[in-house]
């Protein structure tokens, strides 16, 4: 294994978000250089999701003996690959983890109120209220130019500033890296989807000028509706929410080391000197239990219409120009969830798979696994086949198809 350099970044964007636009903020990135002596840079991009910021959701350090024994980076996606010879970047949207937080997100009236009551009642608020900033924080648009920024540091640091990038995403940063490539596949070497939220029925797109061509829609902007979704900037998790979350998703003991609620809580909002100073005390003499803050995004483009597109030469653009991995856990119940809800609320990963219209497509479905596999013990597993797509374009000798793996390492073919 090579030596690895790590070094946090801290890249100057002009803000696109409306509460702050034409601000100057900073967006966060860490780099794991792996590159070996003599070898080109093989750069790695990877995007969290809607809720957990990039340094906990990719690079988990966890306190030295802690449970199963090992190495204390065992749940760091990003370090392994590193150590497989990549140049990676973990980067966070304005609004989570290390990035900008806008300042209408330090206001915590300005949650939404369905979480105000049981994660911010008594600290900081003493009751509900209504808030002040009435619409959601960031959207599509502003994403996409915050990824856009971040990628052209990437190929900046590279000799060959027009090779494209390895993509990983997890969860809601499919709704991101998914149009991101439809738009800009030159960018996108291949792309990696882990449990990725994927609405087929949800929006295309609430802007005049379409970015991918279809008639306009109108507003000009999104919007806060419906008001209950929409009407405010900050989401605020607490850590028994998350602890029920993940517990409802656990199959059976084996697939988490006792103990990980707690480890990665605390790597969630260790950076948040706010979030910190919020919620309930874990006892009644105590400090704070601290939330995780988060911001709330009004998304669209990524839906069965939009993944099948072709580029300009009738080539689909995902599964062709860019080949996608898909890896999900059986026990997932947030990218995979009732279709009996509305439409945008829908989403199912088997869909997404259908939905890409190239060939160059591979899924795998880990039997032993929820929507948290990053952190789960399947993980090492999660490692690998990533590693063999990126270094081979192939898993386990696979190039495409739907695959469930079981808890004994098996893979059979799912039709």
């Amino acid at each position: 294994m090579s030596a690895i350099t790590i070094t946090d970044r801290s890249i100057p964007f002009t803000s696109t978000i409306p509460a702050n636009a034409t601000q100057q903020v900073r967006l966060f990135v860490r780099e794991y250089d792996g590159t070996r002596p003599g070898h080109e840079r093989r750069p790695v991009l990877m995007l969290h999701g809607r809720s957990a910021p990039a340094a906990a959701s990719f690079d988990l350090v966890l306190p030295r003996d802690f449970g199963d024994g090992g190495p204390e980076d065992r749940y760091s996606w990003a370090r392994y690959l590193a150590g497989a010879g990549y140049d990676v970047f973990i980067m966070d949207i304005q609004g989570n983890g290390q990035s900008t937080r806008p300042a209408v997100m330090d206001v915590p009236c300005n949650a939404n109120p369905a979480q105000q009551l049981p994660v911010l009642v008594p600290n900081p608020l003493p009751q509900p209220c209504t808030p002040h900033y009435d619409r959601q924080l960031g959207n599509s648009e502003s994403e996409w130019a915050e990824l856009t920024a971040v990628v052209r540091l990437i190929r900046g640091l590279s000799t060959d500033r027009d090779k494209p990038i390895e993509c990983i995403g997890w969860s809601a940063a499919a709704f991101v890296l998914g149009p991101y490539a439809l738009q800009h596949p030159a960018d996108v070497a291949r792309l990696i989807l882990l449990a990725p939220i994927f609405p087929p029925q949800g929006r295309w797109s609430t802007r005049i000028g379409d970015p991918f061509g279809r008639p306009p829609e109108a507003p000009t902007m999104p919007v806060s509706q419906p008001p209950k979704l929409f009407g405010f900037p900050l989401n605020v998790g607490s850590k028994s929410g998350f602890a029920s979350s993940w517990d409802i998703e656990q199959g059976v003991p084996e697939q988490r080391e006792p103990g990980m609620t707690d480890q990665v809580w605390e790597a969630m909002i260790a950076t948040d000197d706010v979030g910190l100073k919020w919620g309930r005390p874990s006892d009644p003499h105590g400090p704070p239990e601290g939330v995780l803050r988060f911001r709330n995004s009004y998304w669209w483009g990524w839906n069965d219409e939009t993944v099948p597109l072709t580029d300009d030469s009738g080539t689909p653009v995902l599964g062709g120009r860019v080949p996608v991995l898909i890896l999900y856990g059986a026990h997932d119940t947030q990218a995979n969830n009732s279709p009996a809800l509305p439409p945008a609320a829908h989403f199912s990963v088997p869909d997404l798979y259908q939905a890409i219209a190239g060939r160059e497509k591979l899924m795998f479905r880990y039997a032993d696994a929820g929507h948290m596999m990053a952190w789960e013990r399947p993980a090492k597993f999660l490692h690998h086949m990533s590693r063999q797509w990126l270094d081979e374009g192939k898993v386990e000798g696979l190039t495409t198809g739907s695959y469930l793996r079981d808890a004994n390492g098996e893979i059979t073919p799912v039709h």
